[in-house]
Order: C-alpha cells, then structure tokens, then sequence
C-alpha cells in the first residue's frame, strides 16, 4: 500500500507537505510542487486512509441509516423493495456529495448511544421513530439528525415524509367507487402516530363517508416476511364474506396474491386488491397491480438534501416535507357493477 512517505520521497518534498497538498493546505506551496505530487498520487495509487483524515478534519465522510423498524428479527430491511429503492437513492446522492452510507439497525435507545460511541459518523437518517425514548435521544444529538415518514416533531430535526392519510383514503374510495364493501385491510402492526396508523385512518373515514360500517374482525396486522404474507392469502381465500382487499406496502399485496392463487382463488375475479408504493413488482404479478404511488427515489434525494444543508449550516425555513401520493390503476381490481 502506498503512503504520503512514499510520495514524498518520489517528489523530494517532506511527508508535511505531501499531507498539506492532500487536505488542501496548499498556500505554501507552489503551483510546481502541487502539480507533481498530483502526479504522484495517481502514478502510485495513492489511497487516503479515511480514519486518519476524520481523526484531522473531525469528520467522517460517514453517514449513518437507522433503521427503528424492528417487529420482526427474522427480516432485514432491505429485504423490502420499497426500502432498497429508497435506501439505493440515499446512497447514490451522497456518494455525489462525497460521503458514504453506514446502515444499521437499531431497537434500543442504548443500542443507539453505542453505536454513536463507536462509530464517528457525521448524520443520521432514521425510520421507524415515535414519540418514545429512543425519539427523545435523537432530539439531544450534537450530529444532525434527518427522520423519514415520522410523525414526530422537533425544531432541530427535519423530516421527509408523505401523504400517508391520503393514500389509504384514496385506495379505499376507489375500491368503493367499484362497487365494493367488505374491504380488507391488512398491514403490519398498526402503532398510534406512524405511517400505518395514518393509512388505517383513511381507510376508515373513506368508508365512513360512503356508510359502510367499519369492521375490525376485517383488519389484519401481521409481518411482511414472504411466509407469513402467502398465510394470509390462504386464509381470506376462505372468508366468504370479502370481495376486496387494501394492501398497505406492495410487497404484501403481493404475498396475499401469491396466497389466494395456491388455494384456488383469482385475482380479480374471486377478490379484488390494491397496494401501496408502487415498486416494480407491480409490474411483475400476474394480474398486475394496482397501488398507490410514492416516489421512493425522490424521498432518499430529498432526505440527503436536508441533511447536507444542515451539514453546512444553511438556514432551514421548513423543516419537513411531504410528498404527494396518486392512483396507478393496472388488472388486479373488479368493478362489481359489471
């Protein structure tokens, strides 16, 4: 591995000057020198050790994703499609940016202050928070802290996040509008103040303007995991009683599709179904599916734009963000007035 010792002894210069042209410390040096060393740099391979330049600059370059989303232990985050989009974007843009992207997942508040012990990271992006403990540690960091789809707030702490009511009202009024009225709802677990909470409230009100009773032996919270989601496609292949059902993540529409083909059930002509995020295996299921839209690109970009200008001190006026959803209607849902 080359070091600056090497060179400099290649240049004729000291290991000092060597260091200074490489962090940019060049008033003291000629035009001359600084084209050599260059020279030498890229003849060699020359490689800075990141560790040694954030012990000097007090900066990492290193910027951490936690994710707080931790019901089920079996599954990573990116195992999701949503969140590999997501997460790619973020990457990507502050790879631009010259950073680099260290996930982790975190469960406890003591789990974080570790990791923040350990590792010198410069930011923080963070999904899966509420109005707990672990929040209320993020709001006493020095670094600055960037959330995605909380709704939890802090005059230090910016947020990305999207029309979350109004896409589950949205999912269910379209199913209204073709005739349905006994719509499924299924969702991962369903917390006060968060993303699904906000769906399950669109899903309600849409079917409270429309007279429906809301049912709740009609909800069903469970883990995204592959098995688990084809379980629940089994099981309302059985219900006699459903004609529809709204999805809140693509992937689990999906698994209940899967579900309802293995027990004899088609889509859409048994049951009807509608999804959330619209990733590309959307496009992959057969019948494809319709869902609602979110721009999971857009919100890693937008994530690291706030957290750069933060970085640079840049003033702020509005904290958060909120994206707009809309409809992308594809084959997996039956109008009943047909």
């Amino acid at each position: 591995m080359t070091t600056i010792k090497d060179i400099a002894q290649a240049v004729g210069v000291s290991c000092t000057t060597v260091s200074n042209v490489i962090h940019g410390k060049t008033g003291r040096v000629s035009a001359e020198t600084i084209t050599r060393i260059n020279e030498a740099i890229d003849k060699l391979g020359y490689v800075p050790n990141m560790s040694a330049r954030s012990l000097v600059s007090s900066s990492s370059k290193v910027i951490g994703m936690i994710s707080h989303l931790t019901s089920n232990k079996k599954e990573s985050i990116v195992e999701d499609p949503f969140h590999s989009a997501f997460i790619g974007s973020i990457e990507k843009t502050l790879r631009e940016n010259g950073y680099y992207l260290m996930l982790r997942t975190v469960e406890t508040t003591s789990d974080l202050i570790n990791f923040l012990h350990n590792w010198n990271v410069d930011g923080l992006f963070c999904t899966g928070v509420f109005q707990d403990e672990f929040f209320e540690a993020l709001t006493s960091l020095k670094i600055p802290v960037v959330l995605i789809d909380s709704y939890v707030s802090h005059p230090n702490i910016c947020n990305v996040g999207l029309e979350d009511y109004d896409g589950g009202y949205t999912a269910t009024r379209y199913l209204l509008d073709k005739g349905h009225e006994n719509i499924a709802f299924a969702s991962p677990s369903i917390k006060e103040k968060g993303v699904v909470y906000e769906r399950f409230q669109g899903y309600k009100n849409a079917l409270k303007e429309a007279g429906v009773p809301f049912r709740q032996n009609i909800v069903f919270e469970q883990e995204l995991d592959t098995a688990t989601t084809i379980a629940l496609g089994t099981k309302l292949a059985a219900r006699k009683d459903i004609t529809a059902v709204f999805a809140t993540a693509d992937i689990l529409a999906a698994g209940i599709m899967a579900g309802l083909k293995q027990a004899g059930k088609k889509v859409p002509e048994d049951i009807s179904i509608i999804g959330f995020d619209d990733i590309n295996l959307c496009q992959l299921t057969c019948p494809t599916l319709t869902t609602i839209h979110q721009d999971a690109p857009l919100k890693g970009k937008l994530a690291v734009y706030f957290l750069m200008d933060k970085l640079d001190n840049k003033p702020i006026p509005n904290r958060e963000i909120i994206l707009p959803i809309h409809l992308v209607e594809r084959q997996s849902v039956k109008s009943l007035f047909n």
